[in-house]
């Protein structure tokens, strides 16, 4: 077990998503007994509790066509982020980051990435590879992959103190199922390595993460796991706000998990975009804290 202590970080951020929720998505997977569960695994873990975030309604609402909702107030819950995770990885933890909608992973991994370079997988239905000039709703959840990535406004590609935060080809996306025509072209064109769910119907999930691996691996001092829930199916994880049919199923999601752990190489990890207003019996965030406990080396034998 490479690392001892795991630093829990919420962010009830829910001002990059459409719907409204995800918010209480940290409350949710705490709940479901994650921080129990990790320390029966055998980790010490300290709650950090939650980043300061503000409420929408403190703010007037996005005009019609506005290409970046919420713009500065995310940037600065995400700068604020990164602070908070680059001093949890200089203490030499591990930061598990609660969310929220995705847009918080910029300010996850540009933190996590912080005098090192990491290379990224990125588990998600979406590409969330848009930038203000391709999005088709302005919302900044569906915009991380590319600030990341270096693509973007200057208030979300600089938090690392590097652009990009990682290199495109040490990005991998896996599952992916819904894009949308300008992100399509986006993608096609960069070196991000993208895995549909048509990769692993086709080759199966093994065959996909070990070559994600590769690609996040090479060169690199380990790499962030950014784990969207509406990458399941809506069966396995109905408590999410964007569904997108045809997904992970739970089997698939533990066996990249499992292959994730045994390479040692995790750095940090975010949970996002879970929704309880949207969920049942809270088996959403349970299923989270499932498969962070299988990233984090929980194996049935």
């Amino acid at each position: 077990m490479p690392f001892q202590t795991i630093s829990i970080i919420g962010v009830p951020l829910d001002l990059g998503a459409g719907r409204r929720g995800v918010d209480m998505g940290p409350s949710a997977i705490r709940y479901a007994g994650l921080r129990h569960l990790l320390e029966q695994q055998g980790y010490q873990v300290r709650d950090q509790g939650n980043i300061a975030t503000p409420l929408a309604e403190t703010f007037d609402p996005p005009t019609a066509g506005e290409r970046l909702r919420y713009l500065e107030p995310i940037a600065n819950v995400c700068a604020n982020l990164a602070d908070t995770v680059a001093t949890s990885v200089t203490a030499g933890h591990l930061p598990l980051i609660l969310g929220g909608d995705h847009s918080l992973a910029i300010g996850s991994v540009s933190g996590s990435a912080r005098g090192r370079r990491l290379g990224l997988i990125w588990i998600d239905a979406h590409g969330d590879f848009n930038t203000e000039e391709t999005t088709q709703s302005g919302n900044i959840h569906g915009m991380p992959v590319a600030a990341l990535a270096g693509r973007g406004h200057p208030l979300l590609t600089q938090l690392a103190g590097i652009t990009p935060a990682i290199r495109p080809e040490q990005i991998a996306l896996i599952g992916v199922r819904d894009l949308d025509p300008a992100e399509r072209d986006a993608l096609r064109w960069s070196d991000v390595r993208t895995f549909t769910m048509h990769n692993i119907d086709q080759r199966g999930m093994a065959n996909v993460i070990d070559e994600a691996i590769t690609a996040v691996t090479a060169g690199t001092d380990g790499f962030h796991v950014s784990l969207d829930l509406d990458a399941m199916d809506p069966r396995e994880a109905p408590g999410v706000g964007t569904p997108v049919i045809g997904g992970l199923s739970y089997r698939e999601a533990h066996l990249a998990m499992e292959l994730l752990a045994q390479t040692g190489g995790l750095r940090s990890l975010d949970l996002v975009e879970v929704n309880p207003i949207l969920d049942e019996r809270n088996s959403t965030a349970a299923l989270a804290v499932e498969l962070a406990l299988s990233a984090l080396g929980k194996r049935i034998l």
